[in-house]
């Protein structure tokens, strides 16, 4: 592997990080965002600090040969253990449990560094290896001792990973299940690293090379390991916050139908609310639902409510189900209503007090399926069409 193997998954993990950042900024607090943003800047540094160029710079810029070994193992070891982190806070729990092991796990993988750290300044590798560090020094002392370490403290993490993630991933579904699902295969190709890697240093100890494992076949191991576990975590925040958009923009569009029609009932004259072309679809479904509710408030006076016991019962004969009957009968009064309305250019007609109870009595209603009846359904039309041949007889 070159140092574009290296660089461009490094690049494509601070470009996620970046997205993260504003959210991180903004809610700082949130120990979920925080390992988020932890592991992609950790995985981005792993990618980066193991490329041969950055490997050769940092011994050249330090003075001291191999000295790319130990960091590199070093923040390997972080991101396995911010992996692990983040794993405990997205599956949640009791706050101080989650807590106390999110610190356990930080200070295990922390004494790691530290002796990682230690075994190098008390071993001896006056040779610069670019590639071939772990089976070169495998029998040194206390660069052996250090190499094992690194290799231990990232298997564990990576059978940690893919067990619990694996036995998580059967009890959800959708987004978290693929997510979890892209873990476990991340953490199966980051076991295979340490196994092809321990595979070459006991080769080593037995006086056979094996070195194409650990220079060859582990560095693609390692790097699909980690871009996987890393779309593993981000994709079910991504994945489900499209999900939360696309329904939005789906419910926005479906409304229109019905904001569409009574929007004839508001008052001349009436101020509206101007929102920006770049608000939140969220925001402009709130106003869009506002506008509704307004209207529906101006056709009160013109409902019939046995029309509409009458469509529910016909939409209930026709095999629909009672929340989208319901949705039809309030949606064939609505279309009468607007009929009604239409014909009554002066208001006459008056609300009274029980009209308004027996409106606040009938509930919530389903402002989708209603604009979805008011656009399909035939009993609807039907209504509508009854309704208007109604006043052209009063007429």
């Amino acid at each position: 592997m070159d140092g574009s193997d290296y660089y461009i998954p490094a690049a494509a993990l601070a470009v996620a990080l970046v997205f993260k950042l504003p959210g991180m900024v903004r809610d700082w607090r949130d120990p979920l965002l925080r390992s988020v943003c932890a592991l992609l800047l950790l995985g981005a540094s792993t990618f980066f600090f193991a490329a041969p160029p950055t490997i050769a710079a940092v011994n050249s810029i330090t003075g001291v040969p191999n000295i790319s070994g130990p960091l590199v193992y070093c923040i390997l070891s972080a991101f396995s253990a911010s992996c692990l982190v983040l794993l405990v806070n997205w599956r949640g729990g009791p706050p101080e449990e989650t807590r106390h092991t999110s610190r356990r796990l930080v200070a295990g993988y922390g004494v790691v560094v530290v002796l990682l750290v230690v075994l190098f300044a008390l071993g001896s590798a006056p040779e610069e290896r670019l590639r071939d560090l772990d089976t070169h020094y495998a029998s040194t002392p206390y660069i052996r001792e250090m190499i094992v370490l690194y290799l231990v403290a990232h298997s564990v993490a990576a059978v940690g990973m893919t067990v619990l993630c694996w036995r998580w991933s059967t009890q959800v579904s959708g987004w978290l299940r693929g997510g979890l699902s892209a873990i476990v295969v991340g953490s199966l190709f980051n076991l295979g690293y340490g196994v092809t890697k321990f595979a070459a240093v006991f080769a080593r100890w037995a006086g056979v090379d094996w070195d194409g494992l650990s220079s060859v076949v582990a560095p693609p191991l390692a790097s699909a390991g980690a871009l996987l576990s890393a779309v593993g975590f981000v994709l079910p925040l991504v994945g489900q916050r499209l999900a939360d958009h696309w329904h939005a923009w789906t419910a926005y569009r479906q409304l229109g139908t019905l904001w569409h029609e009574l929007r004839s009932t508001t008052p001349a004259g009436t101020p509206t609310v101007r929102i920006s072309p770049l608000s939140p679809v969220e925001l402009r479904v709130t106003q869009r639902e506002s506008d509704i509710h307004d209207g529906l408030l101006q056709l009160d006076p013109y409902f019939d409510r046995e029309l509409r016991a009458a469509a529910c019962e016909e939409a209930l004969a026709g095999g629909a189900g009672p929340r989208e009957a319901q949705a039809v009968g309030d949606a064939a009064m609505v279309a009468a209503a607007l009929r009604a309305r239409a014909d009554d250019p002066e208001g006459e007609i008056v609300s009274s007090a029980q009209t308004y109870t027996s409106r606040a009595a009938e509930g919530p209603r389903d402002l989708v399926r209603m604009s979805l009846a008011l656009r399909q359904s035939p009993v609807v039309a039907a209504a509508r069409t009854r309704a208007a041949r109604s006043e052209s007889g009063t007429t």
